[in-house]
């Protein structure tokens, strides 16, 4: 194969850059949600879910409307990766592609703001009647959701570790389940607005990981190309 001729490498690195743009724009949505600490006086709730009665209508309404712009801009963005698999495996990329649309589908409208919603609700409910509407609206979307998404990141990771991209196999590690170790390292921590902020934009953040990883490893394949 002759990777001048089949792989478009500026569209590549121009989805690459708009993915971070992206996921900074999500980052943002998701850290204005999240930024809070767990009210221990209030006994009706879980501690997760108190620290949520602190953020602002504002805070709740920003956040839902930059992750409804910037979630399927990030997904959209994932066919940089989706064009790097494809000249070399067409199952790798259909399986791809189908992670990617599933993420589009339910990513923004699905997930994200159904769970903001949530949040408003909380303020103003009792928890009986918001956890019974999450049940309903919200933890189905999320489940698709999470097969999607993992079907997308666990295809990537297959995909660098067979040599069906241009770039080094180690290059697996640029991935957005560097979220989750993030997440886990934000807990860790400790109870504080800005760590929860941080964990609450995960996915954002293994976003920015995964596509300023292949930004750079792409501009260096492409230039000894």
């Amino acid at each position: 194969m002759n990777e001048k001729q089949t792989l478009d490498w500026p569209r590549i690195q121009h989805l690459l850059k708009l993915g971070i743009f992206s996921s900074l724009l999500v980052l943002v949505g998701d850290m204005l949600l999240g930024w809070g600490v767990a009210d221990t006086s209030v006994t009706e709730l879980p501690a997760m879910l108190s620290r949520y009665l602190s953020v602002s209508d504002g805070r709740i309404i920003a956040s839902a409307l930059l992750g409804l712009i910037g979630i399927p801009v990030e997904c959209l963005c994932w066919f940089a990766i989706y064009r790097m698999i494809k000249p070399y495996s067409e199952q790798d990329a259909h399986a791809y592609r189908a992670g990617i649309i599933g993420c589009l589908a339910f990513g923004g409208c699905g997930v994200h703001v159904p769970c903001c919603m949530a949040v408003y609700l909380l303020k103003r409910l009792p928890e009986e009647e918001t956890i019974r509407w999450t049940g309903w609206f919200l933890i189905p979307a999320t489940v698709i959701f999470m097969v999607f998404f993992l079907l997308t990141a666990i295809v990537q990771i297959r995909a660098f570790s067979r040599g069906h991209t241009p770039l080094p196999h180690w290059c697996r590690v640029f991935s957005v389940l560097f979220g989750l170790v993030w997440a886990a390292l934000m807990r860790l921590i400790g109870d504080y607005g800005l760590t929860n902020a941080l964990a609450t934009g995960w996915i954002s953040i293994g976003n920015l990981w995964m596509m300023g990883g292949l930004l750079v490893m792409s501009g260096k394949v492409h230039a000894e190309s």
